[in-house]
């Protein structure tokens, strides 16, 4: 069965070039001949050769190779990328191993031994096909980085003096190599913020890889973050590599590294110091290089209590320590990010020219936003599309009365306290409707708080965003 395999053939002796082809064509897909070098350049740019065969002298009396050498770099010129065999006569090995220096891949020595050429072309066709793999997979790695590199939420929007010191924050830690810890609520934009520190680092051409802790199981933990291989453990059917490589020379964004039970943590610790993981089911230490950027919405006072979290941890993972204060404390914000939103939604739902009214967006400064930024986001995705005017008002908005301010106490008794909650315990049996209802309770129960209402509806936080995406909360 022939190879697949495009060949060129270029000697000026038609008795080499009829052998070659004969001998040649019996293995291989493609033969093509040429005996004037200068029609060189017309094949190469017309086809593509996965092997060129290219004499080291042409004419007679001819034997210094400078004519080998000449096309050599002439071939090489036009397709970088080109696989060269070179022909030289027995004798001439040095004059070849000069050419190999030059860029050509082999030799083969006149007169040829027919199985040596054919195993010597084999080889080469394999070393070209994996060359045009790797080239391609690094074209396709480049477009990936760059794609996950885009960040598909706004940049850090707002000029409030919280934010305004968070960016020279940012600006100043960046471009080192030092680990970074962003504390935060929920919906505080922390992501966001990581994201903005790779952008502005020294990697921001390589791969950023966000994780989310909080929604991989303490037994795959491993798995997913060192790797495996084959048969490592039940389902384990291919290889695989971890977060840690797969992020090599970029930013690893280790979001809810709160979550992470303690003896998960010392295994993260070992592997941040040693700067070496290993796979599961592997005896051998793989070096990595990535830059940590961590993220958490527990308190600092928990993050200190060495029962939640590995001390000598903390140290290594906050070198730099960003604080992102909730949304209700920046509240000069408000206004730029919910005209952002604003323009957003109405592209998304074609609403060209919304506006929001002034009062409105006073009343929304008086919100206290427990969900954060996402939370307002989602508040403006729903007035979009459920308002009919071309400036949103207040009544497009479903907010709470700020008369009443919300419970500190996260472990409260929660209470049915306004009008939709009590019309969904009156009665209406709706299945979507009760599912909204009893997502939008555990929410507010637990101060949008993602992980403890997850935890509380028997959901992945994975889940959960998917379900208040479909609700509008």
């Amino acid at each position: 069965m022939k190879e697949n395999g495009r060949i060129l053939i270029v000697d000026d002796d038609d008795d080499i070039l009829t052998a070659g082809k004969l001998l040649l064509k019996r293995k291989f897909s493609h033969i093509s001949t040429c005996n004037l070098p200068e029609h060189i350049p017309a094949f190469i740019q017309n086809q593509d050769f996965d092997v060129i065969l290219l004499d080291m002298n042409f004419g007679p009396g001819e034997s210094t190779g400078k004519q080998g050498f000449y096309w050599l770099k002439k071939i090489l010129a036009i397709k970088p990328e080109s696989i060269i065999i070179m022909i030289t006569a027995h004798g001439g090995v040095d004059v070849a191993v000069e050419a190999m220096k030059l860029g050509a891949t082999d030799f083969i020595a006149k007169p040829w031994q027919n199985e040596k050429v054919i195993a010597t072309l084999s080889t080469a066709i394999q070393l070209g096909q994996t060359r045009t793999e790797a080239q391609a997979l690094r074209q396709k790695n480049n477009i990936l980085i760059a794609a996950s590199n885009q960040v598909n939420q706004p940049l850090l929007i707002g000029d409030s003096t919280a934010l305004t010191e968070i960016k020279s924050l940012i600006k100043r830690s960046a471009p080192t190599e030092a680990n970074i810890l962003i504390l935060g609520e929920n919906g505080t934009g922390k992501e966001l913020v990581a994201r903005e520190i790779h952008q502005q680092s020294l990697r921001a051409n390589n791969i950023f890889m966000s994780v989310d802790l909080g929604a991989i199981s303490e037994s795959l933990f491993e798995s997913e973050l060192f790797g495996h291989k084959k048969g490592a453990f039940t389902g384990a059917q291919h290889d695989r590599i971890g977060r840690l490589k797969a992020a090599d020379g970029g930013t690893l964004f280790l979001d809810e590294i709160g979550n992470l039970p303690l003896h998960l943590q010392a295994k993260l610790l070992t592997v941040l110091e040693q700067r070496e993981v290993t796979p599961l089911g592997e005896n051998k230490a793989i070096p990595f290089d990535v830059r940590i950027v961590c993220a958490t919405n527990l308190a600092k006072d928990k993050l200190q209590n060495e029962s939640i979290f590995r001390q000598d941890l903390l140290f290594r993972l906050n070198t730099v320590e960003v604080n992102l204060p909730p949304l209700r404390e920046r509240i000069d914000d408000i206004k730029p990010i919910s005209e952002y939103f604003i323009q957003l939604y109405g592209k998304k739902y074609h609403k060209a020219n919304l506006s929001i009214s002034a009062a409105t967006i006073k009343r929304l400064q008086q919100e206290q936003w427990l969900g954060n930024i996402r939370a307002l986001r989602h508040a403006i995705e729903r007035a979009v599309i459920m308002s009919d005017n071309q400036t949103l008002t207040i009544d497009d908005f479903q907010l709470t009365d700020v008369s009443s301010a919300p419970s500190t106490n996260h472990n409260k008794e929660f209470s049915i306290d306004n009008h939709e909650d009590k019309q969904f315990f009156r009665g209406d049996l709706n299945l979507e409707s009760i599912e909204k209802q009893t997502i939008h309770q555990a929410l507010k129960k637990h101060r949008y708080n993602i992980s403890h209402s997850a935890k509380e509806l028997g959901l992945t936080r994975a889940a959960l965003y998917r379900r208040m995406e479909k609700h509008g909360l």
